[in-house]
Formats: structure tokens, sequence, C-alpha cells
């Protein structure tokens, strides 16, 4: 099957990409309850990071390509996969790399497909958010395309919110793995908000908005503090000393 998926049509490939990611959330216990009442064709997706398995949850129900550093082309077996799945790589620090892949999400979006980032450019443990990147936004704005804010959280079977997927931290993958399968059942709460970018905004005043919005979508505090840019990109400043990588098996950062 891994040797069938990069030939298979386009159709069949996001069908085949939903059924595994739907099959490995089964098989660890994760129950995905998914609202897609705003959710458009070619629109990026803008999605809170919080755990490895939110690339699956997003995967089980809109199909999506992921923005990964360069370095995961190069990593045994997931490189391999990820090269042949819709993965667009970036070198963060190159102007020129930039633009390129900017043409890149553009013309997967152009497609009717689904191209997602996480923003917060690292994961937290779920209960709060981190500063938005406005930076990554930018290759929808500057293709016309929408923005499609989507709020990820993650809630035990008794209704209260659940820290077992976080994946932050000094939290290994395999601590956060055996964290998930020890619950009896964890519900994975996924809420496609209405879109935006499509009325002139910049990329800073739609990333204050999609912050805003996926933290109502996922039940969290309201923002205090305004997105930045990622640092080592082109035009970006400092950090605040924050990581600005994913520990996911495909982080997401971009231009």
């Amino acid at each position: 099957m891994l040797c069938i998926f990069p030939v298979c049509r386009d159709g069949l490939r996001l069908r085949l990409k939903a059924s595994w990611a739907g099959a490995l959330l089964e098989a660890l216990g994760v129950e995905v309850e998914a609202d897609l009442t705003h959710a458009v064709p070619g629109a990026l997706l803008v999605a809170n990071h919080i755990s490895w398995i939110d690339i699956y949850v997003i995967n089980s129900v809109l199909p999506a390509a992921f923005v990964a550093k360069e370095e995961v082309r190069h990593w045994p077996l997931i490189g391999w996969l990820a090269a042949r799945n819709d993965t667009v790589f970036l070198r963060r620090g190159s102007r020129g790399h930039a633009r390129i892949i900017n043409q890149e999400i553009a013309e997967i979006l152009d497609q009717e497909k689904y191209v997602a980032v996480f923003p917060e450019g690292t994961t937290t443990d779920g209960t709060h958010l981190l500063h938005f990147h406005a930076a990554l936004i930018q290759p929808a704005l500057a293709a016309s395309r929408p923005v499609l804010p989507v709020a990820i959280s993650y809630w035990e079977v008794d209704g209260t919110r659940s820290l077992a997927p976080r994946y932050d931290g000094d939290i290994s993958m395999a601590q956060c793995t055996r964290a998930i399968i020890g619950r009896k059942k964890i519900v994975a709460r996924l809420l496609a908000l209405p879109v935006l970018g499509l009325s002139g905004e910049d990329r800073r005043q739609v990333a204050v908005a999609a912050r805003a919005a996926i933290c109502a979508g996922a039940g969290l505090p309201p923002p205090s503090n305004p997105p930045e840019t990622p640092a080592g990109l082109p035009g970006a400043g400092q950090s605040g000393g924050r990581p600005t990588d994913s520990r996911s098996p495909v982080p997401a950062v971009s231009a």
C-alpha cells in the first residue's frame, strides 16, 4: 500500500489518507468529533498544535498537505512518505526559497486541496495558545485563497479536558503515545471556523482573528498577546525565547 499510494490519483489518495488516519486514531482509542460547517475547498488550514496526532486528526476529516521543515525530507521512512504525500518542505531563512514555497502552496490551493500549517510553530499542552506567526498565512493571501481556522481540543469521556495527547516540553513521542493508549477513550474535537482573508485583511490581521477564533473554538481563554513572525525567516524578529520548531513528525513552519 505504501508503494501504490504515491501513484494513486488525487481523489483516491485523499480518501486513503483519511482512511489511514482514521484507522490509526481508532487503534489509539481516539474518537474524532468534527464540525466542518465552515470548511471550504482550497483553503489554508490554520490550526493550534498539541500533539503528534493532530496531523492525523486533521487528515481523518480534511486530508491536507502539510508544510514541513526541510530536515524531515531526510528522516528514514517518514521523509520518504512525506515527500510522496504532497508535503511542502521549507528551507527557513531564505527569501528565494520562501517565494518558491509560496508558489507551491498556491498551486495546491488552486487545485481545491487543503494545505495545513501550525502557526504557533511548536506544541503546547492544549490549555493555551502561543503566538501565531503571521508569515505562515501569507501564501494563502497572496493567492487570494481563504484561510480556515481549525480548533483542535482533546477531551476525556467524563467531559474534562484531556492532557494525555500533549507532546510538549520534555515529553517523548513514546511517553505521549503511552499516555494516549492508557485512556479508555479520548475524544478529539475539530471545529472548522468561519474563513478569513477574503476581505483585504493583511496577514497580521488574519493571524490575530484566527488566533482569537481558535481560542474560542477550543474553549480556551481569550488571547492576550499579538502574533509574531517566526524566528529564522526573512524579516523575522525575536521570538521571545519560545521554540519555533514543532516536535511532530511533520512540523509545519512557513514563510
